[in-house]
């Protein structure tokens, strides 16, 4: 018998089966697409031959003709509007920031920094109150002011403030920024960098006054304060007349005052703000309290009491006698508050007062 032959095309191949109907799959899609072109040109000359016969060929033409103008009127304020939005995307940034359009010519002081002051001394003014106030040093201000005396204060006399912690000093003949420096002990760049000396030479010239950041300020002396038992009992301290009206506890912001549904005045000031006492008296309460959290009261002359609630650190302690402006406290947020703030409380007898109107 003859040995029969089987061709490699009549065997089932896998390959030449997906190719055969891939080749049909696009097939019919090329039939689809060409019926849906037709179904679409007949549609859209039904349309037409439907709004020639409602405004005639005229006006459809017309209508043709205004849109394409319409098209091709817009076209330039689209490419403007789409230039502009990709503009940001070409500007060229430095490495430290964006490249502003203009300078301003002024001389912008540093972040943080505040002008020199010249304030006014009135009836109860300390150097330690006019210290917590502005939140320098007594130093600072003895020092910027030529005083080295707390008692020669005087009503009415001028006092200049210095911007910060540090020395306020008017350059004379012969100094140089090095021999400054070494007198405040502080390294040469401080002067130079705050007082623009480098790019501003004539801000330390002979006459002008540069302020030395954070330099070494000699000690001011101290007043005697007559010597008491810290244990004394207060009536004893109250018989002492007050220095005047009541000293702010911090230069802060009013953010409620007294009225008969508030017992004191809010003073908002950065949290950690030494508290100053509002004259001299003593300590007669601290610690804890349910609302106020954590407080220190001092009694002073005229059956007079003050509170400040709300404290994050208390610096005296009960029986401790304290002066007009000493540091008793800081601005805290313990207790029920919303944010850093002093209640500053005061009580004549059993009586709420404003601190205000003392």
């Amino acid at each position: 018998m003859a040995q029969q032959i089987r061709r490699s095309q009549a065997t089932p191949n896998p390959k030449r089966i997906l190719q055969r109907r891939t080749r049909l799959l696009s097939l019919g899609v090329v039939a689809f697409g060409a019926r849906a072109r037709h179904v679409s040109f007949v549609a859209l000359e039904g349309s037409s031959n439907y709004l020639a016969g409602l405004v005639g060929v005229r006006g459809l033409r017309l209508a043709l003709n205004t849109s394409v103008a319409v098209l091709v009127l817009s076209l330039p304020f689209a490419a403007t509007a789409a230039s502009t939005s990709d503009a940001s995307r070409v500007q060229p940034l430095a490495r430290g920031g964006s490249i502003a359009g203009s300078r301003n010519p002024l001389t912008v002081a540093a972040e943080g920094t505040r002008p020199v002051q010249e304030v006014t001394i009135h009836e109860g003014d300390t150097l330690a109150t006019m210290a917590n106030f502005y939140d320098v040093s007594v130093e600072a201000i003895a020092f910027a002011n030529g005083l080295s005396d707390e008692r020669a204060l005087r009503m009415g006399q001028k006092l200049v403030i210095p911007p910060a912690e540090g020395a306020l000093y008017t350059v004379k003949d012969g100094d140089t920024v090095d021999g400054i420096a070494t007198h405040f002990k502080v390294d040469p760049s401080v002067i130079l960098n705050y007082n623009r000396c480098t790019f501003e030479p004539e801000q330390c010239a002979p006459g002008q006054k540069i302020f030395v950041r954070g330099a070494e300020l000699p000690a001011l002396l101290e007043p005697d304060r007559p010597t008491r038992d810290v244990f004394a009992a207060a009536p004893q301290v109250a018989q002492q007349p007050r220095n005047g009206r009541l000293s702010w506890p911090v230069g802060g912001v009013i953010t409620q005052y007294f009225w008969w549904g508030h017992t004191g005045v809010d003073v908002a000031a950065p949290y950690g703000t030494g508290l100053g006492a509002g004259d001299d008296g003593v300590v007669v309460a601290t610690g804890w309290v349910a609302v106020g959290g954590l407080r220190v009261c001092v009694q002073h002359a005229g059956d007079l009491t003050v509170c400040y609630y709300h404290t994050s650190a208390v610096y005296v302690s009960v029986g401790q006698q304290v002066a007009r402006g000493q540091i008793v406290a800081a601005i805290g947020l313990t207790g029920v508050t919303t944010g850093p703030h002093v209640h500053w409380e005061c009580k004549v007898g059993n009586q709420f007062v404003s601190c205000l109107s003392l």
